[in-house]
């Protein structure tokens, strides 16, 4: 088995279906395995009663994107192991071309392809590990009271000049489209939405990850984190993330600055809430 691809989902049926519909054209069979993390939608139902092919892998609670992808991963069966959102839509040459780079460039640790929104518009992804100096500039008020620190800092940890319209050595690749060795793969559990990207990074620190600008992926990007919880969760795994990889008393000093912002989103989310009401 060359790739397994695994597609984790929560209340994402249509997203879902068109992904799955969409790897049914690849030129490279893939394993699929989709785990789907207690969804209401009929996600679940739908992927039984229209992709037999299709492996479903069903906890019945919520593991969360680090989670269910380590569900997939130990199932899974390929040489390489793809991560891809459920609100993706890959071209039929898309899995072969990333397998192909693999097996040309063993020296890589994985690759990804350029991601575009619906409306044909590049998504800024990859970027470099970020610095404890980059979160405090772009995470807590200093990006306010210091703008000039915190543009100069959010253009080097995006590669500044780099327009995603070409193949680029990067230090950390999203999320969404992630292609690794199977088994140099595994999300860090103490996540549960946000940061595995770069925690992934950071363990491969010194070897190379390639973003490919083609062929592109459609990304609807966020269908399933527009929420308070995921806001509140954000936040949260950010402090995890800082205090692994920079200690706890830097952790603290970040989970002190973000306040803020933390309680100022939340009452967005209560105050949308009301209004809807």
């Amino acid at each position: 088995m060359k790739l397994s691809v695994i597609i984790v989902n929560y209340n994402t049926r249509d997203d879902l279906r068109l992904c799955l519909n969409a790897l049914r054209d690849s030129l490279l069979p893939p394993e699929i395995i989709v785990v789907d993390n207690a969804s209401s939608d009929g996600s679940r139902e739908m992927v039984q009663a229209e992709y037999p092919e299709v492996s479903l892998i069903a906890p019945e609670t919520n593991t969360w994107f680090c989670g269910g992808n380590n569900l997939g991963i130990a199932a899974a069966h390929g040489e390489y192991t793809l991560l891809l959102n459920p609100d993706t839509v890959p071209p039929p040459d898309a899995l072969q071309r990333m397998t192909d780079f693999m097996d040309g460039h063993p020296d890589y640790a994985g690759v990804t392809l350029q991601l575009r929104y619906p409306s044909g518009e590049i998504q800024r992804t990859c970027s470099r590990i970020p610095t404890y100096r980059y979160l405090l500039l772009t995470q807590t008020p200093l990006q306010w009271l210091l703008p000039g620190m915190r543009r100069r800092a959010q253009t080097w940890h995006w590669y500044e000049g780099w327009q995603r319209d070409r193949d680029y050595d990067v230090e950390a690749i999203p999320g969404s489209c992630t292609l690794m060795r199977r088994t140099e793969l595994r999300l860090n559990d103490s996540l549960l939405l946000y940061f595995p990207e770069d925690d992934l990074a950071r363990r491969n620190a010194g070897r190379k990850f390639r973003f490919l600008a083609s062929p592109f992926i459609l990304h609807r990007e966020k269908s399933a984190t527009r929420t308070a919880l995921a806001t509140s969760i954000y936040f949260r795994d950010l402090l995890v993330y800082t205090r692994q990889h920079h200690g706890w008393r830097r952790a603290a000093l970040l989970w002190l600055l973000t306040r803020p912002l933390a309680w100022g989103m939340a009452l967005r989310w209560w105050l949308r809430r009301f209004e809807s009401h």
